[in-house]
């Protein structure tokens, strides 16, 4: 039996805003478990460079996703939320996809309610977004996926902040109906200050998007929103990018080292946070646990090698999980 928690307990267990950090492939989603993220979010965005290598501009299908998104939870010890953007067309469309999404392993899909997914700047007519999330809702009832309802409202115009502050509620109060648990999302509330005039007309569970950090006088940067002001708000939990812009850097900061030295000595010598002094990642994925579970069934005490080469053991100080549901 896994011991693995659904989104709902978490989020139950926890009496305070968190950080989700945006994940795109098995590699990242599993450095944000190492770190001890409770909860980690597909970017549809990110899932589109990491896998077609081509930017978020509508290249990414159902598809796409379903097969990332099977392969990420399966191997996650952590919940997985799914951005399913529009949920690729009408109704019925979304009904389809949250139902295959949920079947593959997603803990919660997020529809928004866009109405030009290259830009994302116009909206949906409430009807046509309600529509959307009744055939979400019944998708997903009977199963351990939830909903969040995104709205891509624009907070700096007064009107369209209150049409996408009541269709978010509505969404949560279509939720309550059927007895589900319904969470709401405003991608383009960007402060304190305009998440608070949200959270007047919507009461229900919300997530904060995109965590930004802005330059302050001192010359550092500095959060534009923190835990400890959202959780009064009735927030949940908040988003954030950072895993494929940081596996990015040390990328390029190790590869111009390597292309400069024409040599991998930096890249030996520099792991400021594993440690791990090897030409390999492999140790960071407890490869010796995999091979103790198969010890268990051959009776045998092989350990685990690349080309004869020793791997070294999982680094200190960082969380660690069964591998047996890893697999």
């Amino acid at each position: 039996m896994s011991s693995k928690k659904t989104l709902r307990q978490i989020l139950d267990a926890s009496d305070k805003c968190f950080l989700v950090p945006c994940v795109y492939d098995c590699a990242s989603n599993h450095a944000v478990e190492m770190c001890g993220f409770p909860v980690s979010l597909l970017s549809g965005g990110e899932v589109s460079i990491s896998r077609n290598g081509v930017i978020d501009y509508g290249f990414t299908n159902l598809t796409d996703l379903e097969e990332v998104i099977s392969r990420v939870a399966t191997t996650s010890a952590i919940p997985l939320i799914a951005d399913i953007e529009d949920g690729f067309g009408g109704p019925l469309a979304v009904y389809r996809a949250a139902k295959r999404l949920a079947a593959a392993g997603a803990a919660a899909v997020q529809l928004e309610d866009s109405a030009d997914m290259e830009e994302s700047t116009k909206i949906l007519p409430r009807d046509k977004y309600m529509a959307k999330v009744r055939a979400a809702l019944e998708a997903l009832e009977g199963t351990d996926c939830l909903l969040i309802a995104r709205s891509n409202a624009d907070p700096a115009d007064p009107e369209q902040m209150k049409e996408g502050c009541e269709r978010l509620q509505e969404a949560i109060d279509l939720g309550k109906e059927r007895g589900m648990y319904v969470l709401a999302m405003m991608v383009l509330v960007g402060n304190v200050e305009q998440a608070t005039e949200m959270a007047k007309i919507v009461t229900g569970p919300k997530i904060f998007a995109d965590v930004r950090a802005y330059k302050g006088e001192d010359g550092h940067y500095h959060p534009s929103v923190t835990m400890e002001e959202l959780t009064p708000l009735g927030f949940k939990m908040c988003s954030s990018h950072y895993t494929m812009k940081a596996a990015m850097e040390g990328m390029l900061e190790h590869g111009l080292a390597n292309f400069k030295n024409q040599s991998v000595a930096y890249s030996f010598e520099t792991a400021p946070a594993s440690h791990i002094e090897s030409f390999s990642a492999s140790g960071m994925w407890d490869p010796q646990a995999y091979l103790a579970l198969e010890n268990k069934f051959t009776g045998g005490d092989k350990e685990y090698t690349i080309v004869g080469h020793q791997v070294e053991d999982y680094p200190k100080g960082f969380a660690r999980f069964d591998v047996s549901e890893r697999l």
